[in-house]
């Protein structure tokens, strides 16, 4: 009996020791050993086989640990450089569907997370659907191509979009795409080459005006009083050439002017005091045309400025005012209708910027034309025109860190204080520093 006693408690004690040590396991102490060292050698080859299962399973779980930091490490770090990117990122699967956007996609794209994130990039951007085709149909290469975006809202913004298709194996898991806003660069590369074609064309046009200019007056002034056989064709002709050299030389300073745009001079100026002087030139050279001002009283508003430029800039949009007025009065012919208005309103804009706001009832801005486009250089619907007057105006607002804007914002129209008359509306934006006495009263008419 006794022998037998010995016997089972040896064969029980390894035993329990290892189903303590597994529950230990069982419970994530992977550190727990069975003691070795008994005397039956079977339970001793049992309890060395399990510390080496268990030393196995700990290095095994300390090497995913580690791997998982690893990727944690690298995945914040993927994230950091995202963010602080200025290019947009988008991540697609294989069927299409967005996965990850950075901060600049949901700038660029006006939109936030919940509206990219688990939905087709085909129903988001569907201009970039070609693109994306091409891009699978040759994986093993980047797809390139500058996309317009947005024109059918008109807002077009043009962005370069790059695509590169994911592989695993011969399997394709999807695509990383990423994409910048060059439509700012492309203008400023197309400013940049009229420039240089306007001082060219100024450089070869400008000599020889003063010369026919001074010939065809000197004509007039000699021999018209020789001449008995039908003056009044001389004098016309004459007249003819002075007037014809004046409009080349006009066109000719706008092309000096676009060219060479000097730096603005920056003073803090009484902008309402400008906008009047130029009212009155043209008031007084216009008396058939009806200039009314609103939002103009006493008030001085004063910002930083070059005063000539933004004279220049007032009076580009006045004179195309009057021109479009008189082209709709030469369309409409003898109509009733055909008094000339042009209606001008300084005003709040957004909460530290100032407005002046121009409009006419001319013919308007032409249709379906994305006003953006107005704006680049030698780009014109008038017969005479250079297409340089919006955009020299563009670059004086852009100097000032101001805007054109060619509408009207709907917080405008619904104010109570602009009417619309039927012809363009054209507004340029500029921050303001201060009021004359009525500063507070003034901000608070634009409701936030």
């Amino acid at each position: 009996i006794w022998f037998g006693l010995i016997l089972a408690r040896q064969l029980v004690t390894p035993i329990g020791a290892l189903i303590t040590t597994a529950d230990r396991v069982r419970g994530g102490d992977l550190a727990a050993r069975v003691p070795d060292g008994g005397k039956i050698e079977e339970f001793d080859y049992l309890a060395r086989s399990f510390n080496r299962m268990t030393k196995q399973i700990e290095e095994q779980q300390n090497e995913l640990i580690e791997a998982n930091r690893q990727l944690d490490r690298r995945r914040l770090l993927i994230e950091t450089v995202l963010e602080g990117v200025s290019s947009g990122v988008i991540g697609v699967d294989a069927w299409d569907e967005i996965n990850l956007a950075n901060s600049a996609t949901l700038k660029l794209l006006g939109m936030d997370e919940k509206q990219l994130v688990g939905n087709n990039i085909k129903t988001i951007i569907p201009e970039i659907s070609e693109l994306l085709e091409q891009a699978h149909k040759r994986p093993d290469k980047t797809t390139q191509a500058e996309i317009p975006i947005g024109q059918n809202e008109g807002r077009r913004r043009t962005f370069l979009v790059r695509i590169a298709v994911e592989m695993v194996g011969d399997e394709d898991t999807g695509a990383i795409l990423t994409f910048d806003d060059i439509t700012d660069l492309q203008s400023a590369q197309r400013k940049a080459a009229w420039a240089d074609v306007a001082r060219r064309i100024a450089h070869e046009i400008k000599n020889p005006l003063t010369p026919i200019q001074l010939s065809a007056e000197r004509l007039r002034r000699k021999y018209l009083k020789q001449i008995t056989d039908d003056p009044d064709t001389f004098s016309q002709c004459t007249d003819t050439i002075i007037k014809h050299v004046g409009d080349i030389g006009r066109m000719v300073n706008e092309f000096s002017s676009f060219a060479r745009m000097p730096e603005p001079v920056m003073k803090r100026e009484d902008l309402n005091a400008h906008v009047q002087d130029a009212l009155v030139l043209h008031r007084q050279a216009h008396p058939e045309i009806a200039f009314n001002m609103n939002g103009f009283d006493e008030r001085q508003v004063y910002a930083q400025i070059d005063a000539q430029q933004i004279r220049q800039a007032l009076n580009n949009l006045l004179q195309n005012a009057v021109d479009s007025i008189q082209s709709r009065i030469e369309n409409d012919g003898a109509q009733v209708n055909n008094k000339g208005r042009v209606d001008i309103l300084l005003t709040p804009y957004g909460k530290d910027e100032i407005a002046v706001a121009v409009a006419d009832n001319g013919l308007g801005l032409p249709k379906g034309e994305n006003p953006v486009h107005l704006t680049e250089p030698y780009v014109t619907h008038k017969p005479k025109g250079t297409g340089l007057g919006l955009a020299i105006v563009k670059k004086i607002m852009e100097d000032h860190k101001g805007s054109i804007v060619l509408d009207t914002p709907d917080w405008l129209r619904n104010s109570g204080e602009w009417h619309d008359i039927g012809g363009a509306t054209v507004i340029l934006v500029l921050p303001f520093e201060s009021m004359f006495e009525t500063k507070d009263k003034f901000k608070n008419r634009k409701s936030a």
